[in-house]
C-alpha cells in the first residue's frame, strides 16, 4: 500500500522539485535538448541528480497499478527470473534483500544485459543502470520519503507490499 499523503509528498512535491531543479539548469546547457536517459549517462553534479531522480521515479510511478497485472509464467521475462534465480519467489526474495541492504538512500532495480540476463543491483541516490549500460525494467524506491509515512523505519514491510501493486505486464514490455 501507499497512502495518499505519501503519493502526494513522493509525487507531487519531491518528483515535482527534481522537475523544476532540471528545467532551471537545462536552458544554455549541453544537455538543453538531450533525451532523460542521455543526460543521466552524460551529466554529473545537480544536473545528474535531477534527471536521474526524474528518470528513477518516471520508471517507478509507471510500473505500478491500483488493478496490476500478474506476471505471466510463460513470458520470456518469467522464463529468465525462473532461470536465473530457480523460482519468482527466490528473486523476490533477493530483491527484497537487497532493497533493504541498500546502505542510506537509492534504489533497487531489476535490469536486462544486452544479452537478456537479468540483474539486480542497488543504485544510491539517483544513480540508475542506463549509465552502466543496462535496461531498467523494475524499480523500488528505497529513500525514506517513499515510505517513511507509511511504513517509518519499517523498509522491509514496505518492499514487501509494493508487490501487490506491481504491474507485470509493464515490466514484462520493459524486458521486451
Amino acid at each position: 500500500m501507499i497512502s495518499a499523503q505519501t503519493l502526494e509528498f513522493h509525487h507531487g512535491k519531491h518528483l515535482q522539485g527534481y522537475v523544476d531543479n532540471l528545467n532551471k539548469l537545462l536552458p544554455g546547457s549541453p544537455f538543453e535538448i538531450l533525451p532523460l536517459e542521455e543526460i543521466v549517462k552524460r551529466a554529473d553534479g545537480g544536473m545528474f541528480n535531477n534527471a536521474g531522480q526524474i528518470l528513477n521515479h518516471n520508471l517507478y510511478f509507471t510500473q505500478f497499478s491500483p488493478a496490476p497485472a500478474e506476471l505471466n509464467p510463460n513470458s520470456p521475462l518469467a522464463k529468465q527470473i525462473v532461470k536465473q534465480w530457480g523460482s519468482v519467489d527466490a528473486f523476490k526474495e533477493e530483491f527484497v534483500a537487497k532493497g533493504v541492504s541498500l546502505f542510506g538512500s537509492g534504489w533497487v532495480w531489476l535490469s536486462a544485459q544486452e544479452d537478456g540476463t537479468l540483474v539486480i543491483t542497488q543504485e544510491p541516490g539517483a544513480n540508475n543502470p542506463v549509465a552502466k549500460g543496462l535496461k531498467p525494467l523494475l524499480t523500488f524506491d528505497v529513500w525514506e520519503h517513499a515510505y517513511y509515512l507509511d511504513y517509518q523505519n519499517r523498509r522491509a514491510a514496505h518492499l514487501a507490499e509494493l508487490w501487490k501493486i506491481v504491474d507485470w505486464k509493464v515490466v514484462e514490455e520493459r524486458y521486451q
